[in-house]
């Protein structure tokens, strides 16, 4: 007999939710055959068989599981599966559907305006955000109005009230499960991470038609975070401690590989997936990753192979009003940069004329015991120059 162990897929939940069996009760299955599919806080991921057996199921679809619990059995032919426990009953707390709609089908009701009966018309057992997107083009087509209705909230559980208790907590707002997830990442980074923040002023008056005519030549959408992304990969050499995983706080373990994590979000939540080794690969590559990405993120189907592994992050503010964003320092990271949206600027030349520029904030937070202002100002210097002047090397390679 075989126990199915929930791996550990991540290090920022402590649960996961079965979304679906995708083998059945009693089902013979082969090795690498998919089992089962969990969801985290961010994506989705399938199980599969280590070998051949009869998959018996010890939960049921809807229960949430932790790392290491055994969800299955396999047992092997011939055995009688007579005394084998029946699948243990999902938790369920009051006003809870039948049905299972996963994290990201949930923050779609919401962005999209689907009602729990257009959701509960589709006849499915475990709802996902592909699902609706018929539900959302029809609407849109037809130009009708959807009534919102959103699921039943539970209070939140804390330690003390967060309002008096003659007053009514019906009325109480509960983030989605993604969102708290990503409240213990940003807490977590405050209580372990004493981080400081330096921001620069950077002119990408010539980077911006760079991007464009290497659009045109690559066939790929190419743009300042694009031409970032590179530019920051390829300072690993020059700056091997921004891109270090810390192990206490006095030593940091090199890497040899820039694994840039870049924030996405569509309106269905935030994701940090990864650009592997993105000092070493063509533009046109990375500007592909970074295309699938927000296709991804649309359809809220990222795997968590998709989301680890990065040891720097660059978080993306399009939104021309921002000024300035400090982003938080990545649990397992050091450094973490935040690109704003380009902006005009007027300057005066040499001649006394005045010109208008775009410039850009370009922003470094960085985890204080590993580097200092001095560090930081070169980094963000480096990467300056590379935007300013783009297609040179900023590795000096």
């Amino acid at each position: 007999m075989t126990e199915v162990r929930v791996p550990k897929l991540n290090n920022n939940d402590a649960s996961y939710l079965l979304v679906e069996w995708e083998a059945k009760d009693g089902q013979a299955v082969r090795a690498g055959e998919p089992l089962a599919v969990l969801e985290t806080s961010k994506a989705a991921e399938e199980l599969t068989a280590e070998r051949d057996g009869t998959l018996r199921h010890l939960l049921q679809v809807g229960a949430e599981c932790s790392p290491g619990q055994v969800i299955a059995r396999l047992l092997p032919d011939g055995e009688d599966p007579g005394d084998d426990p029946a699948p243990a009953p999902a938790e369920t707390g009051a006003g809870q559907e039948e049905i299972v709609i996963t994290a990201p089908a949930r923050r779609a009701m919401e962005e999209y305006g689907i009602s729990m009966d257009q959701v509960r018309a589709l006849g499915r057992k475990v709802v996902r955000r592909a699902d609706l997107v018929p539900l959302h083009t029809s609407r849109a087509r037809t130009g009708g109005a959807v009534s919102v209705t959103l699921p039943p909230i539970e209070p939140m559980r804390v330690t003390a009230p967060l309002i008096p208790p003659d007053q009514d907590d019906s009325q109480l707002i509960e983030p989605s499960r993604a969102q708290r997830r990503t409240a213990e990442v940003v807490e977590r980074s405050h209580r372990e991470i004493p981080a400081s923040f330096t921001v620069m002023r950077v002119d990408v008056t010539g980077a911006l038609p760079f991007a464009r005519a290497e659009t045109k030549r690559l066939r790929a959408l190419i743009g300042l975070p694009e031409l970032l992304v590179q530019a920051t990969g390829r300072l690993l050499d020059r700056f091997p401690l921004f891109f270090a995983t810390p192990v206490d706080g006095r030593r940091a373990r090199r890497a040899t590989t820039a694994e840039v994590g870049v924030t996405v979000d569509v309106g269905g939540g935030m994701y940090v997936p990864v650009v592997r080794d993105a000092g070493r690969r063509p533009l046109d590559e990375i500007a592909r990753d970074l295309a699938g990405f927000r296709k991804t993120a649309l359809s809220g189907t990222f795997r968590e192979r998709d989301l680890v592994g990065g040891n720097i992050m660059l978080t993306l503010h399009t939104d021309t009003s921002v000024i300035t964003a400090i982003p938080i320092v990545f649990p397992g990271q050091i450094c973490a940069l935040s690109l704003g949206a380009p902006r005009p600027e007027v300057v005066e030349t040499r001649e006394g004329a005045f010109v208008t520029r775009k410039v850009i904030s370009l922003g470094l937070a960085y985890d204080h015991r590993f580097a200092n202002g001095r560090d930081a100002a070169e980094f963000l210097g480096a990467l300056r120059a590379a935007l300013e002047k783009p297609g040179r090397d900023p590795g000096g390679r």
